[in-house]
């Protein structure tokens, strides 16, 4: 085969020499062994973590089920035979260890839970034109060095999602690669005999790295991810249609027959037609954005920073709220088990989607990449799953075990399954998680115009921000109603119908081996650590409409564009300042989500905050993201959080550019604080 026919002719000999050697050794072990690439997360210098200032979490403090016994408390209870039984595991106690820490950062960046299998077996991930392949040309180009966008460059023409895409094309697929990394950020190359997979853990959405340095944010969003591309550009995305707004119901049938929950012949949506109505949608996703809620409606939200420490409840409406760590292992799961394997969610499909249990497991199955999963003609699809599942006993593909009351499921645990790995006690990786995400700040500020800071906490208190964004991490750990914040309303209310298959919410003591015992322990988790108003609004109990949660304000030099939908963005070209120190609109193709993420092209802090605070900026912002197909498709506006900090509402420009400047001081030590929050926290 000729080398120079399919690597690019600037690529450096030796880049292609050492990649080529890599995969022949790994392909050659790889019939006798089990491998995966890579082994370990990246070593600690190679990232911010060493500057940034530790969180107030303690080494010797507990977490018992969401209320934390600091390291003096629990050092007095420890003395006492009551004490010790209330630190006890069997009680849901859980010690902050170093060692917790550090299990949850090797999960953070290596586990998987078995999701490669859903990924490349099913969904067919690597099988299209992204593949090991064309993502080991792009990184072989990089010639060891870093990106925030691994650039993949079309060899043959494709149609995707009705939409064409010539040879040559340039897809920008948002994944980061770390220097000298051979795989993307996040990624795990799995292969067992001959057979490689792909999976995918939090560092792929929840890590980024910082163009000038290369060095790793751990805890940053990569705001350009394109995992709607990226799942798009794959063989069988279908199999990810209840992220969508596709119901394969309203799909005409196809050839496919199956059996049905009833025990009836009946035939599956036709497949092609299906997988173009699945991959328009996902095509529409903005990059830096995830549809984490399968409510079968087309509303990716913005993933969030991993900056978490004491911001409960966690998730967009506040969903994740009770249980260990406050709701964020809660929020964990639902990443690790929901998310990233639709099968687990077979049993309550009927009630949350009204889609039968086996047309829900057969529309994935009938086109499934790898035709060990690939559903037989005339086959019941829950029967055929079960003899390839390669988690026997376990629902769904991923590594799970089910929680008490299963199938039913609780506010605790959404789908009622907790991702586990064998050999492991019970909530041991996701705990770690928690603890470790707990751990993370960003990198520190350099310190400013301390004046400039001061007059802009001012204007914080005095425009009432702080009414919300109260407190050391700048969240009252609230939900508000969509009707008061106003923002574009899809998923406020995305988890409505999950109260009905909820039951009070218990576990299994963390010191519980995986897997379970035959009558395992159960615990009861409590409620009572978040407020019942909180949890109502967050699944839209008695307001049908729902609420979003009060962010934190940790980071957000790094977390532009803003909003839960990411609609208010703008460029640093976007805006120009007017003699009198306001700012009017120099390009108005660069601003909103359509004019910046859209186009390939970085929203710039300063001017997105700019759009966020001042309505006549907003409007345009709004009006353009609402010109947008895309967006419209995807409820994506930019619109809502009315809190304006200018001229209409009594302030100067100079206050908007000082209140600007001191929400973009605010790392994890802020240098100015406002008044109430300073004398609260001395």
């Amino acid at each position: 085969m000729n080398i120079a026919s399919i690597f690019p002719k600037n690529i450096a000999l030796r880049s292609i020499v050492i990649l080529l050697s890599v995969l022949i050794f790994v392909g050659f072990l790889g019939y006798f062994l089990e491998l995966s690439l890579p082994t370990r997360p990246p070593k600690l210098d190679s990232t911010y973590t060493p500057f940034t200032q530790t969180t107030p979490q303690e080494i010797g403090s507990y977490d018992v089920l969401g209320y934390t016994v600091n390291k003096a408390e629990a050092d007095k209870l420890l003395q006492t035979e009551s004490g010790s039984v209330e630190l006890n595991p069997e009680n849901g106690a859980i010690p902050i260890t170093e060692n917790l820490i550090n299990l949850g950062r090797d999960a953070f960046y290596r586990e998987t839970f078995g999701n490669e299998y859903f990924f490349t077996d099913i969904v067919g991930a690597i099988d299209g034109p992204i593949n090991l392949v064309s993502m080991g040309k792009a990184i072989a180009a990089l010639k060891g060095k870093p990106t925030t966008n691994l650039q993949i460059t079309l060899d043959k023409d494709v149609t995707v999602g009705g939409r064409d895409f010539k040879a040559g094309t340039v897809l920008n697929t948002g994944l980061d690669v770390p220097a000298g990394s051979l795989v993307p950020l996040g990624m795990q190359v799995h292969k067992e005999g001959a057979k490689l997979r792909v999976g995918l853990t939090c560092a792929a959405c929840h890590a980024a790295i910082n163009k000038e340095t290369g060095r790793i944010i751990e805890g940053a969003p990569n705001i350009d991810v394109d995992t709607g591309l990226l799942q798009a550009f794959a063989t069988n995305s279908a199999a990810m249609f209840r992220q969508t707004g596709v119901n394969p119901a309203t799909i005409p049938p196809g050839e496919h027959t199956y059996i049905n929950t009833a025990g009836q012949k009946a035939r599956l949506p036709d497949p092609k037609v299906l997988e173009d109505a699945v991959d328009a949608q996902l095509l529409a996703w903005s990059p830096g954005n995830f549809d984490s809620t399968p409510d079968n409606k087309n509303n990716p939200s913005q993933i969030p920073s991993s900056y978490t420490f004491d911001t409960w409840p966690y998730g967009w409406s506040g969903f994740a709220s009770v249980g260990w760590f406050h709701g964020l292992t809660t929020l964990n799961n639902n990443v690790h088990a929901a998310n990233s394997d639709p099968t687990n969610d077979s049993n309550s499909a009927k009630y949350l989607l009204g889609i039968d249990k086996e047309t829900y497991l057969g529309v994935p199955l009938q086109n499934a990449a790898n035709p060990k999963f690939r559903l037989p003609e005339g086959a019941k699809p829950s029967v055929f799953f079960e003899k390839n599942d390669p988690t026997p006993g376990e629902p769904g593909i991923n590594e799970v075990i089910k929680m008490p009351g299963f199938p039913k499921a609780s506010i605790f645990i959404l789908d009622g399954l907790l991702a586990n790995s064998p050999g492991l006690p019970v909530g041991a990786q996701v705990n770690g998680m928690s603890a470790y995400q707990n751990t993370l700040a960003p990198p520190p500020v350099e310190t400013r115009d301390i004046e400039s800071l001061q007059r802009g906490a001012a204007v914080f208190e005095k425009a009432s921000c702080v009414e919300c964004h109260s407190g050391r991490y700048f969240t009252n750990h609230d939900v508000i109603p969509a009707q008061e914040v106003k923002s574009q309303p899809s998923r406020a209310s995305a988890l409505a119908k999950f109260p009905q298959i909820f039951i009070p919410p218990e576990t299994y003591p963390s010191n519980i081996p995986v897997p379970l015992p035959a009558d395992p322990p159960v615990v009861s988790v409590p409620l009572d650590i978040t407020p019942q108003r909180v949890r109502d609004l967050a699944y839209a109990v008695g307001n049908p409409a729902g609420g979003y949660k009060v962010q934190n304000l940790i980071g957000l030099y790094l977390t532009a564009p803003y909003l839960h939908d990411g609609g208010v963005a703008a460029s640093s070209e976007a805006l120009t300042q007017q003699p009198d120190g306001s700012y009017a609109i120099a390009n108005q193709e660069q601003m909103g989500l359509a004019g910046t993420l859209l186009r390939n092209i970085e929203p710039d802090p300063e001017a997105s905050l700019r759009v966020l605070v001042d309505r006549n900026l907003r409007q345009t912002a709004v009006a353009v993201n609402r010109e947008n197909p895309d967006l419209q498709a995807t409820n994506v506006d930019g619109s809502g959080h009315e809190y304006w900090v200018d001229k209409q509402a009594g302030f100067t420009p100079q206050d908007q550019t000082d209140l600007i400047q001191f929400l973009l001081s605010i790392d994890d030590q802020p240098a100015v604080l406002p008044n109430s929050v300073a004398t609260k926290f001395k």
